[in-house]
């Protein structure tokens, strides 16, 4: 059966905003896939709370729509270069992407590292010039604007006569010109078939495929799929899997097997070459493993995936008031198989092997990746402490590893840290005080240009000194910057990065934060908290203005005398509390504290929390220094 000319595998790569999610919704609506009568939830694609909050696409979904007797499976990327593994896997299953440029603002930097990527995998793009039908919208030049993109990408000649729309996801249109007539979306159908290549594919020969979709089932355990690359699969079938480093050939039989209809999982009894599949029947896969007929393959190239680059670590949560803000799961074990339900379907999460015994080191790609994690986790009820996030060092060895670059000859025995390409857009007036928080970090500006009021900026810089960049940057962009990274390999370490200028206002005793103490406290530095939170002894409750640590009295009461003063009774105006995301609180933590995480309440503390034995171990530190 010679079912793959049929199929079309095609991955939509789109800026943030640029109107991805309401033009696949439009696709929807269009193809049948949702009858009239069904209650439809807008922004089909993002169905992980974070997404819809934060905006950006962590997971990337497949779903599919059928148009003229062909199946097209549309298979989402993330935009966002912590997410570069989950990049890289999804262009291996599709055979052409859908670029989608906002009409009014061009092509953005982020969109280039998936481009980039799409290029170097072979992959023709489309566009599609959206959200044509707002006022302010300029589509030929957002089409003038992608061709430079292209050109500045290294496309070759025959790429530059790209397939291009001009389309509205909220009005349902897609046009041959921007001032054309349709009023539906049928040529961007017909672009997709007649664009995209059918899927590279042997219909015939036993059966093989890649593995780089991962997902877990509470019922079915591991289930696992990708792109059918050879033959044809059928609930029973024996098969093997073959992975990197290892001649062990573990067999198993399918035990179920499904396809992507509109955006749910179908079950199904057989599939062929081409069709995107997720199958069950064994456990421990991972993405990049083979998975063939017993004995008639031999593994395939692994999928390239950026290195983590950056650890953190969990402990169980063993602060004073732990379990008293509704926290279902609190031990280090409960705390460990979540992390590890995570690395079982995340590309670049893993568990770092020497974590010990009462802790879980976890490495991943940034600290956008660690943030969403702790923050979904605690969503479900997790409670934990954090420490710091801390960079993976490598030590140059003078010969060249697999793939890095720790083995360049000038380099044996330096300590080499990971660096990143850091692409900011930003408006002109905020280039001053972004350059100077740049150079605070040691980034070396190695391109800079400005159009229309706002400037680009490119610095190479470490990723040590791009933690809590990014909360930072958005603060002096007022909310309008625009940022991005790459990885850049490995280099020498780049000196001390100054992070924080503010010590820590400690506090004394536990208790309530009083409003007298308030008024005391609010003196010597910034408070963390609103009067009334429940302190403990050893707990952060503010910055302070100088740079030491300082034990502050927070939850003294006022003495009550008979003796009433014309003045003491004016309640002074508090100063208003710094409230922090839990991507910036975990950037302003320094090595000697740790961040706790409840479903309630994020809170600061010393990991010593008794003053006099903090001051022992401080001491300790200074005599090893």
């Amino acid at each position: 059966m010679s079912m793959s000319p049929h199929i079309r595998n095609v991955g939509i790569i789109a800026h943030v905003d640029h109107g991805k999610t309401t033009l696949v919704d439009a696709i929807f609506k269009q193809s049948g896939t949702f009858r009239e009568n069904q209650h439809m939830q807008e922004r089909v694609m993002d169905s992980n709370d974070l997404e819809r909050e934060k905006g950006i696409t962590i997971l990337s979904k497949v779903a599919s729509v059928h148009y003229r007797g062909f199946k097209i499976n549309i298979v989402d990327t993330p935009g966002h270069a912590d997410f570069g593994g989950e990049v890289e896997r999804v262009l291996s299953m599709v055979d052409g992407v859908l670029l989608i440029v906002d009409a009014q603002e061009g092509p953005m930097p982020q969109t280039r590292f998936v481009l980039k990527k799409a290029f170097e995998n072979g992959l023709k793009p489309c566009v599609c010039i959206n959200k044509i039908d707002r006022e302010n919208a300029r589509p030929m030049w957002a089409y003038d604007k992608t061709i430079d993109l292209f050109i500045d990408l290294g496309a070759d000649e025959n790429d530059l006569f790209f397939p291009h729309l001009y389309t509205s996801g909220s009005g349902g249109f897609a046009r041959v010109s921007p001032d054309g007539a349709e009023s539906d979306m049928r040529e961007l159908f017909e672009m997709i078939i007649n664009a995209v290549p059918p899927p590279r594919v042997e219909m015939e020969g036993p059966f093989l495929l890649q593995v780089n979709n991962l997902d877990y089932s509470d019922y079915l355990g591991r289930m696992f799929g990708g792109k059918v690359l050879r033959g044809e699969i059928k609930v029973g079938d024996r098969l093997e899997m073959l992975r990197e480093g290892t001649n062990k050939k573990p067999a198993f039989n399918v035990t179920k097997l499904w396809t992507y209809e509109g955006i749910q999982l179908k079950e199904v009894d057989k599939a062929g070459a081409g069709e995107i599949v997720m199958m069950s029947g064994l456990d421990g896969v991972l993405i990049s493993d083979t998975i063939a007929m017993p004995d008639t393959a031999t593994r395939l190239e692994p999928i390239k995936v950026e290195p983590s680059t950056l650890t953190m670590t969990f402990f169980a949560n063993n602060s004073p008031l732990a379990g008293k803000d509704g926290g279902k799961y609190l031990t280090i074990h409960k705390i460990k198989e979540r992390i590890e339900k995570e690395v079982a379907v995340s590309v670049s999460v893993k568990i770092d092997p020497d974590s010990k015994a009462d802790a879980v080191k976890v490495q991943a790609r940034g600290e956008l990746q660690l943030a969403i994690l702790i923050e979904t986790m605690r969503r479900e009820g997790y409670e934990m402490q954090i420490s710091r996030p801390q960079v993976i060092y490598k030590r140059g060895t003078g010969e060249l590893a697999s793939g890095e670059d720790v083995g360049s000859k000038e380099n044996a025995g330096k300590i080499l840290e990971p660096y990143e390409i850091a692409m900011l857009e930003l408006p002109e007036d905020s280039v001053g005080p972004v350059m100077e928080e740049m150079s605070r970090r040691r980034g070396d500006l190695v391109n800079m240009h400005n159009e229309a009021g706002t400037s680009r900026l490119e610095y190479s810089i470490s990723t040590r000194g791009l933690i809590g960049f990014r909360s930072n940057y958005l603060t002096l962009t007022r909310g309008l910057g625009l940022f991005s990274t790459l990885f850049d390999g490995y280099k020498p370490y780049s000196g001390l990065v100054e992070t924080r200028t503010q010590g820590s206002l400690i506090s004394k005793d536990s208790g309530k934060l009083t409003r007298y103490a308030y008024e005391d406290v609010m003196e010597r530095g910034t408070l963390f908290y609103p009067v009334g939170t429940e302190l403990y002894a050893g707990m952060i409750v503010g910055a302070c203005s100088r740079d030491e640590d300082m034990i502050v009295n927070s939850t003294k009461e006022k003495h009550a005398t008979n003796i009433r003063s014309a003045t003491a009774e004016q309640t002074a105006a508090l100063d208003s509390y710094k409230e922090f995301s839990l991507e910036q609180a975990l950037s302003w933590l320094r090595d000697d504290e740790l961040l706790e995480v409840t479903p309630k309440q994020l809170r600061f503390r010393k990991k010593v929390l008794d003053h006099a034995e903090r001051r022992v171990s401080e001491r300790r530190s200074e005599v090893l220094v």
